[in-house]
């Protein structure tokens, strides 16, 4: 069971880690000694090797970086960014070549990984559940996201999760996180998911609709400024760009 979803999460291109509180599901993860080492053997950042070897789709990440930077999410005083799932921290790493946040929050229950990016990058580390931001003060966050966290986990915890990152996001924030929506899903790349995704497990990628997420941030005062789809695995996800308002 465990070889057939290491496969398939691996292909999917899934930051998957293992946690204190697995309520997704997720049973196998990206251990944290034998992927450091790996990665400084193929004098590679952690973030690339993962993307380029792990994942088989080399600059991933980065492509997510450059359109979130055309977009112009990185221009605007960012003086907090929390990120919820941080992982390996390949999207944390490259996020901070973009910006210079004075405080840079972390949702991660992965220790081993939750305390290799606090001592790499100096972010601070909350505890988490795995379903909430308790830990940050309303409206005190300039920039919420979350990338490859919301494919992996059930819809009651992406949901719950959605309600937080609204809460914790300053008037004038942006909220910026990745899910697999319609649009990601046309018959062909059901067809290819099925077929080239992996076996040993039914439950991933979990699939959101995108309509919902839009209505439900429309009542959090939060409107979809932008979207565009990023690699994933066999195919692609959709990430979308919110904005609050001021």
């Amino acid at each position: 069971m465990k070889s057939g979803v290491k496969r398939f999460l691996g292909r999917a291109g899934f930051d998957i880690v293992r946690t204190n509180n697995n309520r997704g599901g997720v049973d196998d993860f990206i251990p944290f000694e034998a992927t450091m080492r790996a990665a400084r053997a193929a004098d590679l950042s952690v973030g690339d090797y993962i993307d380029e070897v792990m994942n088989g789709t080399p600059g991933a990440t980065q492509f997510t970086i450059d359109e979130l930077r055309d977009l112009g999410v990185f221009t605007a005083h960012l003086d907090t960014v929390l990120e919820i799932g941080p992982g390996s921290g390949r999207y944390l790493e490259k996020t901070l070549k973009e910006c210079s946040p004075g405080r840079y929050e972390i949702y991660e229950t992965a220790a081993p990984w939750s305390n290799y990016l606090v001592d790499t990058f100096g972010v601070v580390a909350r505890p988490t559940a795995g379903s909430s931001l308790a830990s940050t003060p309303d409206g005190s966050v300039d920039l919420v996201q979350a990338h490859k966290v919301f494919n992996t986990v059930t819809f009651l915890f992406a949901s719950r999760y959605f309600f937080e990152m609204a809460r914790v996001t300053r008037p004038g924030g942006r909220i910026v996180f990745d899910v697999m929506t319609e649009t990601c899903l046309d018959p062909a790349t059901v067809r290819t998911w099925a077929t080239q995704g992996g076996a040993g497990h039914g439950s991933y990628p979990a699939a959101m609709p995108r309509q919902t997420c839009v209505d439900l941030f429309a009542t959090l005062d939060c409107s979809l400024e932008a979207s565009f789809l990023a690699p994933m695995g066999v195919a692609s996800t959709e990430v979308l760009v919110f904005g609050k308002k001021a």
